[in-house]
Parts: C-alpha cells; sequence; structure tokens
C-alpha cells in the first residue's frame, strides 16, 4: 500500500507560493521528518523525489517535497512554465524559503507534530542550499548531501562577463530543450554573498552534527571532486562519505520515472541507515 501524500501551498513573507507534497501525512504527528531539496533545473515531482518520498514513509518517516517558487515549475506541473521566475532564482531565496519551511513545519502549518526530530535531503545544488541553512538552523539533526555541489560560484570568467555585458546569462535544459536565461541579479547575489552567506566551506565546518556525503563517481554535472572537498571540511567523526562507482549525477534515475536501479537503491538504503542512526 502506498503512503497517503497531501498537498499544501505556503505564502512566504514575499509573498511567493511554494507548492509542498508531504508523503507519510496519515503519521506526520508522531514520525520524524525529512525535507526533501530539490537542484537548480530540479522539482518536487522529478524523477525520483515522488518514490523517495514514498521510499522513507514506508520507512516510518514523514517527508515534505517541496518547489522553491522560483525553480520556474508550477504546482505540479513537470515543465518550465514561468522562465521569469526561474530568470531570477537566487541562492539567497533559496536559503531563506528552505529556512519558512522549516518554520511552518515547527509552527504546525502542516498540521501539528509531537515528534520535532528533522533532517534534511539535499541533491545537487540543493544539497548547497541544505547544508548553508542547517548551519544557522540547529533544530536540524542531520543532513544528507546527494551529488552536492561546494561552491555556489560555478561560472567562468569568460561567462560572467558575457553575462554583464548581455545582462542574463542563457542556460539550456537538456531535457525540454528549452533555452533559459539568469538575470544578472543572480550573479551579483553570488559575487556579494560568496563570502558570508553562500560560503559552503564554512557551513560545513560550522554545521558540525551528523553528515552523510553520497556521489556518484562519473557525475559529469558536479563532479565527484566536490564530495571530496565537503568530507574534506567536515568534521570526519560525525560524517560518513560514500562514493557510488560507476553513476552518474542522478545515480542514473531518468525523468519521467522508469523505476529503480541497484545504484539509487543503495543510495537510498545508505541514506535510510544514516536516518535511523541519528534521527529515530
Amino acid at each position: 500500500m502506498s503512503a497517503m501524500h497531501k498537498d499544501f501551498n505556503l505564502f512566504t513573507t514575499l509573498n511567493n507560493k511554494i507548492s509542498v507534497t508531504i508523503y507519510g501525512y496519515e503519521n506526520f504527528e508522531k514520525n520524524p521528518t525529512l525535507i526533501y531539496v530539490h537542484g537548480f533545473k530540479g522539482f518536487k515531482d522529478w524523477g525520483f523525489v515522488p518514490y523517495t518520498g514514498e521510499y522513507f514513509a514506508g520507512k516510518g518517516y514523514s517527508v515534505i517535497t517541496f518547489n522553491f517558487s522560483h525553480n520556474g515549475v508550477n504546482g505540479t506541473s513537470d515543465e518550465f512554465t514561468d522562465p521569469e521566475k526561474f530568470a531570477d532564482n537566487t541562492y539567497s531565496l533559496e536559503t531563506d524559503e528552505l529556512s519558512e519551511v522549516i518554520d511552518a513545519y515547527f509552527f504546525g502549518f502542516f498540521g501539528e507534530t509531537t515528534n520535532n526530530r528533522l533532517g534534511l535531503i539535499g541533491h545537487s545544488r540543493g544539497g548547497g542550499i541544505a547544508i548553508l541553512t542547517a548551519k544557522k538552523r540547529k533544530e536540524i539533526t542531520a543532513v544528507a548531501l546527494w551529488s552536492s555541489i561546494a561552491k555556489v560560484d560555478r561560472y567562468t570568467q569568460h561567462q560572467k562577463e558575457q553575462w554583464k555585458n548581455k545582462g542574463y546569462l542563457e542556460v539550456v535544459n537538456s531535457r525540454t530543450n528549452q533555452v533559459m536565461k539568469l538575470n544578472l541579479s543572480v550573479l551579483e547575489d553570488i559575487e556579494k554573498n560568496l563570502e558570508k552567506k553562500l560560503n559552503i566551506e564554512n557551513a560545513v565546518q560550522k554545521y558540525n552534527r551528523p553528515l552523510l556525503i553520497i556521489h556518484g563517481e562519473q557525475d559529469l554535472t558536479v563532479p565527484v571532486s566536490e564530495g571530496h572537498l565537503l568530507h574534506e571540511w567536515s568534521n570526519k567523526k560525525k560524517t560518513h562519505f560514500r562514493v557510488i562507482p560507476a553513476s552518474g549525477h542522478t545515480f542514473d534515475i531518468v525523468h519521467p520515472f522508469a523505476g529503480s536501479n541497484v545504484k539509487f537503491d543503495i543510495v537510498l538504503a545508505e541514506t535510510e541507515e544514516f536516518f535511523n542512526n541519528n534521527l529515530s
């Protein structure tokens, strides 16, 4: 039997809409909860995300999945229907919005809970957002990083010059072949906040709680060297690092979801063991 899930719309202090789906909602009051944080060009209904929600709901967790307000995908769609918002989506906005989702959880917006044990799973850019947020949110007990970035400044000097000259940078979504723009506000946010608010190295060092880092050996989007960096910065006594051999950025899962595989099964089993040891 699949777990019950429930949808919510959360409006942020800036009146931006965040679409939320919670898996395992039938036991939300007593379960420990995980919040899944999607990456760049990701969304809550992408590929392995609903499967992950169902998986952990079956293991005694409730799982909050959500769309950042400016991820370009509305509600339950899997198409980028809002390119204007996508163009203005900054790292700072995402860290602020993840904090608002955490607040909503603790303030009972999604329903009353007697457990209050909360973990984060962040994939790709979402891993960076998760650790940046967890650094300052002591309520987060444990964090799992899947294929996570180790730096927010991911652009060459040439790209930045073009960006400043044109006022935007074009990125291609390989799945939909849409050409999407990133406005100058995105670059300005990175350059302004690189040393403090968006410093992932500092966040990992200051976080100092249970941390799981899983990375695909053949990740072409975020190289495994970034996983090694995250591990290098972490408290080794509280960190487990696992490289998945012959695996790519999404552990060979596709969208639309076509089922799990041996590599992703390992990711889920490792993550489950980690949260069982540190959260339940």
